[in-house]
């Protein structure tokens, strides 16, 4: 079978969002305490290889295929990916492998410096099995929302062409369910230790993230027409949405920050995920720039509301993802099926169905993923102890230090038996037990 073009735009679209996870790494663990950043990172690294094999086995199944009441499909259709051998179907699983993947690493942020991580190893492949393969499976797999679903054949199928449904809403809506399960961080909102601890980090991931981007959106175009649309949108909205960040730090009369910045491309990148091949350029800088100022505005409520969402996975992604999803009922180009959005000639159907395909997705997710943290945590629990998340999550969990503060003493640290739970002391390579004066560095 010959080796096309198309293929090899697949494939290396497929490595880029593989990458955006790396990415996303970097930009959580600058944004943590010095003292948890590997921890942090590990997570998302963690998540690559556990979604990766629950994607061979059953999880890519699960989203195509014959339906079980339009839910999700079987997952035992192509236990192992048998029957795909010798197709070029391969090159489709491993791209869609990858959203999968940078999807519930997203999560991590909500549980940032308090999270035990075998509980998050349990987590990951359960609720990619229980949670992201049933909506990809409903929004592109031809389920409830689809044109022949049964909510989608009533209000109108859903609108989705990269995410916003199955990536980012369902990501938000799982971090806030988690967030609250677990409690406030000791500190929160108190503790200028919690304050990030590398900048430049957060810069690098915010990079590396709109990298690979480009493959996120533009890896599903069909020709070259909708592939240079998509490109261009995927730079004007995050660009749009930095402005409309910084804009918004400064009329609340702060000045603009680097970490605003990188918040407002991943808030523009977040928004006009789901309508990047549906809206105009025009369009995607509305999008972004709403989507920055919304966003900015919104991960101040964790603190009026009082719930820790640690790193704003809700107020960017949650956030974003809902506005970006239902802009494409006002700025959507007309579509081949006669719809389009209402500043663009269409009616309301388009609107009905993005807000009816918002609140499905937001239930659903919400739903499961709050049976999903209750069962784990009253079997495995969720919270490291107050003297692990005081001592650091790195040297408590992993035995390990992200930096050498001078000195290369042994430093004693609890971790996690593996057969008990119970707490066991090791040697933790790094200064015994202190910290760093430098200001915002704990």
């Amino acid at each position: 079978m010959e080796l096309t073009s198309g293929h090899v735009w697949t494939m290396v679209c497929a490595a880029l969002v593989l990458l955006m996870t790396p990415g996303l790494a970097f930009f959580y663990g600058g944004l943590t305490r010095a003292k948890a950043a590997l921890n942090m990172m590990m997570m998302s690294f963690v998540s690559i290889g556990l979604v990766a094999v629950v994607w061979v086995l059953w999880g890519y199944n699960m989203t195509g295929g014959d339906g079980i009441a339009e839910m999700f499909g079987n997952p035992f259709a192509d236990f192992g990916l048998y029957g795909s051998l010798g197709t070029e179907d391969l090159i489709g699983i491993g791209f869609g492998a990858t959203f999968a993947i940078i999807t519930v690493a997203l999560i991590s942020g909500a549980v940032a410096d308090r999270a035990k991580f075998s509980t998050w190893v349990a987590f990951v492949p359960i609720w990619v099995t229980a949670v992201y393969c049933p909506l990809a499976f409903m929004v592109w797999g031809g389920g409830l929302l689809s044109a022949d679903g049964a909510i989608g054949s009533a209000v109108g199928e859903a609108v989705d062409f990269a995410g916003g449904l199955v990536v980012h809403i369902s990501a938000g809506v799982a971090a806030l369910v988690i967030a609250l399960l677990l409690g406030k961080r000791q500190g929160f909102g108190t503790d200028p230790g919690h304050r990030p601890h590398n900048i430049p980090f957060v810069m690098l991931g915010a990079a590396l993230l709109w990298f690979g981007w480009f493959g996120f959106n533009g890896g599903a175009a069909g020709d070259a027409t909708e592939a240079g649309l998509i490109w261009v949108n995927t730079l004007a909205a995050p660009a749009a949405a930095m402005l409309g960040w910084l804009l918004t730090e400064r009329i609340r009369g702060k000045r603009a920050t680097s970490i605003g910045s990188a918040s407002g491309i991943v808030a523009g990148l977040v928004a006009i995920t789901p309508a990047c091949a549906f809206v105009d350029p025009v369009g995607a800088l509305i999008i972004g720039f709403l989507a920055g100022a919304a966003c900015a505005l919104a991960v101040g409520l964790k603190y009026k509301l009082g719930f820790d969402d640690s790193l704003d996975v809700v107020g960017l992604h949650l956030v974003a993802g809902i506005l970006g999803t239902v802009m494409i009922g006002l700025l959507g180009r007309p579509m081949e099926d006669g719809r389009a959005g209402l500043f663009y000639g269409g009616d309301a159907s388009l609107l009905l169905a993005q807000v009816v395909a918002v609140l499905v997705a937001v239930v659903y997710a919400g739903v499961v993923t709050f049976v999903i943290g209750i069962a784990l945590k009253a079997t495995m629990g969720w919270r490291v102890t107050a003297e692990q998340e005081e001592a650091g999550l790195d040297r408590s969990l992993h035995s390990e230090n992200a930096y050498e503060f001078g000195g290369g003493g042994m430093g004693t640290s609890y971790s996690e038996s593996p057969d008990t739970g119970e707490q066991e002391t090791v040697a933790a390579a790094g200064p015994a037990d202190r910290e760093t004066t430098s200001v915002g560095v704990q």
